[in-house]
């Protein structure tokens, strides 16, 4: 387990066990008010390990956690699916990706077609986030993805700081800190590595928005859901969002936004498609 992960590791499990409800685990409160929060010692109890051994991992102590002891501390703080398999990715038990940490900055050309066959908006996402690729329809959403520098075309980095994507976006407080949590899910395995860290950086720096909701630690795996845009020719767009991965390459994921049943959206979005509509049909 690197630096890094251990860090994260200690700062998360303190964060939850200071967020346990006292009453829950079967415990008084302390003092005449606190009802949140366990001890360091509660929770070596109940998880069956030292407290000067739990004490050194919240710390991010150099020492090895096994599977079965993240499982235990995870079962007492009851984590969610998503939490104990951050926690356990931090500990150095998940499968890290066979690519590595290297970035895909481009879909294959048989995956490509796949993207260009559906007629609703599509695209890729790589490990990092980064946008890999997409179709026309997508364009037809969200005009400025071709125009976006390659270095800049991250999802989270465009939702963070580009005032387009955002005025599109009524829910953007859930959206954005949904993307927060997932992409904190996935990142375990990457935590520590150069890209990870660098791109975590640049975003907390350019966006106090982005460094407040990372700070808060919450984890949570994808689900499909609806989403809406507002888009500024058509108005608004509703989609279920879908999420789906090619087993050839799996460190690619595509995003499917399908139109929403009993909803204008998809004749909205042929509406677009026009020749006269002022969409540019170019990819970079």
């Amino acid at each position: 387990m690197n630096e890094e992960r251990r860090r994260e590791l200690g700062q998360f499990l303190r964060d939850r066990r200071a967020g346990l409800v006292r009453a829950e685990q079967g415990l008084p409160p302390i003092g005449r008010s606190r009802t949140m929060g366990l001890r360091r010692e509660e929770i070596a109890a109940f998880a069956a390990v030292s407290v000067t051994w739990y004490t050194w991992l919240e710390q991010g102590r150099d020492i090895n956690a096994s599977r079965q002891v993240l499982e235990s501390i995870g079962r007492v703080m009851r984590l969610t699916a998503a939490e104990q398999a951050y926690v356990l990715a931090l500990g150095g038990h998940a499968v890290v990706p066979v690519s590595g940490h290297a970035a895909i900055e481009s879909v294959p050309p048989h995956l490509q077609a796949l993207l260009d066959a559906v007629d609703f908006p599509a695209f890729a996402v790589a490990p990092d986030w980064g946008i890999a690729g997409w179709n026309i329809a997508y364009e037809y959403l969200y005009s400025r993805i071709a125009e976006v520098a390659p270095a800049e075309r991250n999802l989270l980095w465009l939702v963070f700081t580009d005032p387009q994507l955002r005025q599109m976006l009524p829910d953007w407080d859930i959206t954005s800190r949904n993307f927060v949590a997932e992409f904190r899910a996935e990142a375990g395995p990457r935590l520590g590595s150069a890209a990870h860290t660098a791109l975590v950086q640049k975003l907390q720096e350019a966006s106090a928005e982005f460094a407040s909701i990372w700070a808060e630690h919450v984890v949570l795996n994808f689900s499909s859901r609806q989403r809406v845009f507002v888009h500024p020719s058509v108005g608004e767009l509703t989609f279920d969002q879908h999420r789906l991965v090619p087993s050839d390459v799996p460190d690619l994921h595509f995003v499917m936004y399908v139109p929403t049943a009993g909803t204008p959206t998809r004749e909205r979005l042929a509406a677009l498609a026009k020749p006269d509509a002022s969409i540019p049909r170019k990819y970079s």
